[in-house]
């Protein structure tokens, strides 16, 4: 009876260390096309939340050593071999390095050449999440008090003129983390990102794309009337879709919020996927289109995966997981199956 009830009181533990609260927010990764967004709602939500950690759609560094291509993979390497000529350190010494500049930054928060050498460290270990993190902060600063000397020093550093395709400097200054993540994540004293992607599947979702469209242009080629009207009925439906989505992103100060919504994520999806209805269309290439969502499915998974095992890992109960918004009804459908996972778009959280 005794070690009856220790193990059951052990097991009560462990569940209770399992929980996980994840609010999930759905986000365009390019906000400089739309009017200037009102964000004040986002950040009350994060606030009212009290996270303990964020994550972004970032490999880990473990992760982008060991995939051997991605869609940004000699988008990365380009990146490194740049920093490495600007300014070399041994991969030996790089933890040494990272813990260190790490130190002297939280001891000197305003020098931003310590921050700029702290990113400079984080993406040649890889780490790009947290090397843009730092970039960011050091760009922001920039921003708001111009500073000739800093400024070169960066550009000598980082290169960020050279940085310009794939998860890029460039590219992240309009991106999601620069109006949402890093300034929530700096106001709550939140050190690093925490990476969640998963490219394992990537070289599969691009053949199962080839096959799919190949398949599909064949498919398009039948002429007897009734197809052609009933092609006809279902392009125009998801044409219509893209047009509320383009009318919204050109003249919404809240797009977050409807990228969030039930209705953007049909859209979005029928980008990728077309409509189901299409799929029992006579000749319709169904079993290409089912490969392309499995992929799909698959990378989603591994993100879930990647934040619920890493945030248990870091001992973190409340997250914040920013995703683009294609990928925001899968991740919430799968979140909501696994055990100890409370997931909530930003939407639904009051």
């Amino acid at each position: 009876m005794k070690y009856f009830f220790f193990s059951i009181f052990f097991i009560s533990l462990n569940t209770c260390a399992q929980q996980v609260d994840v609010i999930l927010i759905g986000v365009s990764h390019n906000y400089s096309k739309y009017p200037e967004q009102d964000y004040t709602g986002i950040y009350h939500k994060i606030r009212k939340f009290q996270p303990d950690a964020f994550f972004g759609e970032f490999l880990s560094k473990e992760d982008e050593r060991l995939v051997m291509d991605y869609w940004c993979k000699q988008d990365n390497i380009k990146r490194l071999k740049t920093l490495k000529d600007n300014r070399n350190i041994a991969v030996a010494l790089l933890p040494e390095a990272i813990d260190s500049l790490k130190k002297l930054s939280q001891l000197k928060p305003q020098d931003y050449r310590v921050k700029a050498d702290l990113a400079h460290a984080y993406y040649l270990n890889q780490d790009v999440a947290n090397g843009h993190y730092q970039f960011w902060q050091v760009f922001n600063n920039l921003q708001q008090t111009p500073d000739a000397e800093l400024e070169n020093y960066v550009n000598k550093l980082l290169s960020p003129q050279l940085d310009t395709t794939g998860r890029s400097m460039k590219r992240l200054k309009t991106s999601e983390y620069a109006f949402i993540a890093f300034p929530m994540m700096l106001e709550m004293g939140i050190q690093e990102l925490l990476p969640m992607d998963c490219q394992d599947y990537d070289l599969n979702w691009g053949a199962s794309w080839t096959a799919f469209d190949a398949a599909f242009n064949e498919f398009k080629k039948d002429t007897t009337a009734l197809f052609r009207k009933e092609l006809k009925f279902s392009l125009d439906k998801i044409k219509k879709g893209y047009e509320k989505y383009e009318h919204i992103e050109k003249s919404s100060k809240n797009v977050t919020e409807w990228l969030n919504s039930d209705e953007a994520s049909a859209i979005s999806a029928s980008g990728d996927f077309y409509l189901p209805e299409m799929y029992d269309m006579n000749n319709f290439p169904k079993e290409e289109m089912l490969s392309k969502i499995h992929w799909w499915i698959m990378r989603n998974k591994g993100m879930c995966d990647n934040v619920v095992t890493r945030a248990r890992k870091a001992g973190a109960k409340k997250v914040v997981v920013l995703a683009g918004a294609n990928h925001k009804k899968y991740m919430q459908d799968i979140f909501k199956t696994m055990p100890g996972v409370r997931v909530r778009n930003i939407n639904e959280f009051e």
